[in-house]
């Protein structure tokens, strides 16, 4: 649930850096927008440091792997990352020289809960044909359950799809064009100087291929000139961008 790290700054006091789905609400203090549901309307930094007994800090889980992979992974070097979670749901963060950037309502990088299509799949969030609802883990094995009445894990899934199974061939195509349009949409908004790509689904080798090519179709440009990578900190990523934060 929380990726946590204490970190020591060069005058020798200690801090707490947290990362967690969802973020605090600037207005209320409150979690909100996370998957993990229980979490939505808590005081989780407030209860937090009363239990541990010091001020803490705390950011999206999405905002601490994008820090890990700018400042240490596959990021660095970069002026504006974005790092993308696409795991158990999707998420995005973006640091820009160092620093997350996080907005006036906590919510930068959401990736995950752009809609690409209003007539989509229903959402936890309340909204409709969420990226989430196609390109996540769950997502994936949501689409491939609607299309074929199959139950199957998103890791059988892509491996059928390499084994030529047509059902998967069908699913994989879908999972794709999603990914396509959904990035799309991301660069031509932001045009950062990397994407990072984290979370299970990233392990998929075809998105370095068959994915960008679908999002080198929908971007709006004479060219697509953003490397699309895979992250180099592993499940190690969230503890590192939290220790980064914490400092």
């Amino acid at each position: 649930m929380y990726d946590w790290m204490v970190s020591k700054s060069a005058g020798g006091s200690h801090s707490f850096g947290l990362g967690t789905p969802g973020a605090i609400s600037p207005k209320t203090g409150l979690m909100k927008n996370s998957n993990t549901q229980c979490l939505n309307g808590r005081r989780v930094k407030e209860d937090l440091e009363k239990l541990l007994g010091r001020t803490i800090e705390i950011q999206n889980d999405a905002n601490c792997f994008a820090m890990a992979e700018a400042m240490q992974g596959a990021g660095k070097g970069y002026p504006l990352v974005f790092g993308v979670i696409m795991g158990t749901g999707c998420g995005g963060g973006i640091v820009h020289d160092g620093k997350v950037i996080t907005g006036p309502q906590a919510i930068t990088g959401e990736w995950g809960h752009m809609t690409i299509d209003p007539d989509g799949p229903d959402c936890w969030c309340g909204s409709k044909g969420c990226v989430e609802r196609y390109i996540s883990g769950g997502g994936l094995a949501e689409r491939h359950l609607a299309l074929h009445g199959q139950p199957v894990a998103a890791e059988h899934i892509v491996e059928a799809y390499r084994a030529g199974d047509e059902r998967a061939v069908t699913t994989m195509t879908g999972f794709f064009e999603a990914f396509g349009r959904a990035m799309a949409n991301l660069v031509n908004i932001l045009d950062p100087d990397v994407i990072v790509l984290g979370g299970g689904l990233s392990n998929v080798d075809e998105l370095y291929s068959e994915g960008i090519r679908r999002v080198e179709k929908f971007v709006f440009s004479d060219s697509f000139e953003t490397p699309i990578v895979r992250n180099t900190l592993g499940d190690s990523a969230g503890v590192i961008g939290a220790a980064h934060i914490g400092i």
